[in-house]
C-alpha cells in the first residue's frame, strides 16, 4: 500500500517540556494503527503533535508526501488530517445537525452518508449537543470529523467512559470505516478491542516507541503486553480465563 503519513524523529511537547522523543512511524493508505501505552506516556501528545497543537522541537510530519510540520492546525485539517479529541470537543450549544455541518468540507462524506453510518445522529438531529449521552457525543465527534473529509482520522481514547455495549458498537463502526478505506490512528489504553481492529500497533513508554508489531501478533504476545501495558490477559480470546 502507498504511504500516506510519515513521522520522522519527532520530538514535541508543551512549553519547554519535551513529552515525546525521537518518534518515527508511518501509515499506509487504508491502514489502521493502534497507539498503546499506560497513562502519561505521551499518547495524547503524539496525536496532538500530528494535529499541530504542540511545540515541535525536532523532526517532521509529512502527509501524502507534503511536509506539514510547520503548518497550524487549521491548515493540517485542510491537508487531510481529521481529529477526534479525547474530550470529544462537540459544540454543546449547537444542535447535532449544526455540529455536523458547521465545519464540513466538500467530499464523499456528506450529511446523508454520516447519517447512514450513524442513524442515531439523524434521529437526534434537532437535539443540542449537551442533551446527548456520552456514547452519542462520541459518535457525533466522529461524524463531525468525517464531515471534514480527511484522508486520515486520528482518534484519542474513543472508548473512554463508555459502556461495554457502546464500545462494541463503536469498534464495529470503526471497522466499517477501515473496510471503506479510511486510514486510522487509534489511541487506546484497552488493548483487546483496538488490536482486533487495527493492522499494526506501537507501544509508547516515556515518550518513545518501545515496541512495534502487527496487531494480530501483539494480541497473542503476552510477554510484550505484560511488560509494557500490564495487560497480558488482553492477549487471550474473548471469554478465556487467565492462567
Amino acid at each position: 500500500m502507498a504511504e500516506l503519513l510519515r513521522v520522522t524523529a519527532l520530538s514535541a511537547g508543551y512549553g519547554d517540556l519535551r513529552v515525546i522523543r525521537d518518534v518515527s512511524l508511518s501509515l499506509a493508505r487504508a491502514e489502521a494503527l493502534a497507539v498503546l501505552g499506560r497513562n502519561g506516556v505521551g499518547k495524547t501528545t503524539l496525536v496532538e503533535s500530528l494535529v499541530g497543537l504542540t511545540r515541535r522541537f525536532a523532526g517532521t510530519v509529512a502527509l501524502d508526501g507534503r511536509d506539514v510540520s510547520a503548518l497550524p492546525p487549521e491548515a493540517r485539517v485542510r491537508a487531510g488530517i481529521g481529529w477526534v479529541p479525547q474530550s470529544r470537543g462537540i459544540f454543546r450549544s449547537l444542535t447535532v445537525r449544526q455540529n455536523l455541518t458547521a465545519t464540513a468540507r466538500p467530499g464523499p462524506w456528506t450529511l446523508d452518508r454520516v447519517h447512514e453510518m450513524f442513524p442515531r445522529l439523524a434521529e437526534r438531529g434537532g437535539h443540542m449537543g449537551d442533551q446527548l449521552s456520552g456514547g452519542e457525543q462520541q459518535i457525533l465527534a466522529i461524524g463531525r470529523a468525517l464531515m471534514l473529509n480527511p484522508s486520515v482520522l486520528l482518534l484519542d481514547e474513543p472508548t473512554e467512559g463508555l459502556a461495554p455495549v457502546i464500545v462494541d458498537r463503536l469498534f464495529a463502526a470503526l471497522g466499517q470505516l477501515r473496510q471503506e478505506g479510511m486510514a486510522l490512528i487509534v489511541v487506546e489504553q484497552h488493548a483487546r478491542g483496538v488490536l482486533d481492529l487495527t493492522d499494526r500497533a506501537v507501544i509508547l513508554d516515556r515518550g518513545r516507541i518501545v515496541h512495534e508489531a502487527p496487531s494480530a501478533e501483539l494480541r497473542h504476545d503476552t510477554a510484550a503486553l505484560d511488560a509494557h501495558l500490564g495487560v497480558a490477559s488482553a492477549a487471550l480470546p474473548r471469554g478465556a480465563a487467565a492462567p
